[in-house]
């Protein structure tokens, strides 16, 4: 990777570990707040509401081909940080803690898909390879806040949302020092950035393949990631609150990064298309397998859920390359925007659904997301079978 990808993938890393900062401190929240796990799913979903949310806006009205990804970004991850500062100092129960996490949601929308398009314009020709980087950070940045609960073991689980705080206006930092590249200037005979102009890229036969692939992913992705220090406990692989929980969650999310970089040099070989057909594929198979292993050693089902981790999110970077690329240049921001309040809207039902029946359904709950990767693969097909 050059200089500028560098700079954007580790601020990506920094400033999206506000997103899963909450969960990291489920546990203590369920002790202290007198809380059920349904309700970090509603903690989880405010994050998610307010992410859609942001994204429409910044989509529908074009701001995000406005104005500078740059200092869109480095807005954002000031005002997030200091959002997630507020829920981990002030917040004393459900109802100061949602608006907060809602408003940790709405600036994420500043930073995730503007991530994305910053990328796009420093380095178009390698899309596909850099986003894959950039997806990895986001990973590993949803990882982080459990790394850092390892790392601080016994420490106040407020010092966990701080620290996360703390690195989002690092993030801040780098993203305005370094500006916008130099690709996706607007063309002065384009159209008019006209209000609600992006849902017309859904009549781009490429784009449309692309985000409905992407749908099906999403349906799986953040509920995965929800439920991972669930799945791990009603395995006996870890107890609740312990360093040896921490620890594992952060390496079945964290691997999602050794998959998207995987699958980045990958697609320089067979294409984008290619490369998130095999994710979504090795992900279904661990959400159909994931459930029979209840009988099976103890590294047999880290060894599951290791493989789980790294395929759920390799397709994600290629959607979005994928988009952009059948986009035209100044509309791939606002674009990307609007596949991704799609995206995570998608994401409420199954991480709602996922929290509610996790007692019922038990290692079972693995079944509820395997409908998503399937109905990705039926929608992608256009683009794979080429």
């Amino acid at each position: 990777m050059k200089h500028p990808v560098v700079l954007i993938v580790i601020a990506q890393l920094f400033g999206t570990s506000l997103w899963f900062s909450a969960n990291s401190a489920a546990d203590d929240l369920i002790r202290q707040w007198q809380i059920t796990p349904a309700d970090i799913g509603t903690l989880t979903n405010a994050v998610q509401l307010g992410f859609i949310l942001g994204t429409l806006g910044i989509s529908l009205s074009g701001l995000a081909d406005r104005f500078p990804a740059s200092r869109i970004f480095a807005l954002c991850a000031v005002l997030g940080a200091a959002a997630n500062a507020a829920f981990a100092l002030l917040a004393d129960g459900m109802n100061s803690g949602v608006p907060l996490r809602f408003a940790v949601g709405l600036c994420l929308a500043g930073v995730y898909p503007l991530g994305m398009k910053l990328v796009v314009s420093w380095v178009p020709e390698r899309a596909g390879a850099a986003l894959a980087w950039l997806v990895g950070m986001l990973t590993l940045g949803t990882a982080l806040p459990h790394g850092i609960r390892f790392a601080g073991t016994g420490l106040p689980w407020q010092l966990t949302l701080s620290t996360a705080s703390l690195l989002a206006l690092l993030a801040a930092a780098l993203i305005y020092r370094l500006g916008d590249g130099p690709h996706l200037k607007r063309r002065h005979d384009a159209p008019p950035l006209r209000l609600g102009r992006v849902i017309h890229s859904f009549g781009i036969p490429e784009f449309r393949a692309s985000a409905l692939g992407y749908f099906g992913h999403q349906w799986e992705l953040y509920a995965f990631w929800t439920l991972v220090p669930a799945l791990l406990m009603l395995a006996g692989l870890a107890d609740a609150g312990s360093a040896r929980l921490s620890g594992l969650a952060f390496t079945i999310i964290g691997i999602g990064a050794l998959g998207c970089i995987i699958g980045g040099q990958l697609s320089q070989r067979i294409g984008s298309a290619r490369v998130a057909a095999i994710a979504l594929t090795l992900s279904a198979l661990c959400c159909a397998l994931y459930p029979l292993t209840v009988d099976l050693p103890a590294a047999a089902k880290i060894g599951l859920l290791l493989l789980w981790g790294a395929s759920v999110v390799a397709d994600s970077p290629h959607f979005s390359a994928l988009s952009a690329r059948a986009c035209p240049p100044e509309t791939v921001g606002s674009a990307l925007a609007f596949q991704n309040a799609i995206g995570f809207a998608i994401t409420m039902g199954s991480i709602q659904l996922g929290t509610a029946w996790l007692n019922d359904w038990g290692n079972h709950i693995s079944w509820l997301l395997l409908p998503g990767p399937i109905l990705g693969l039926i929608g992608l097909s256009p683009l794979w079978r080429k």
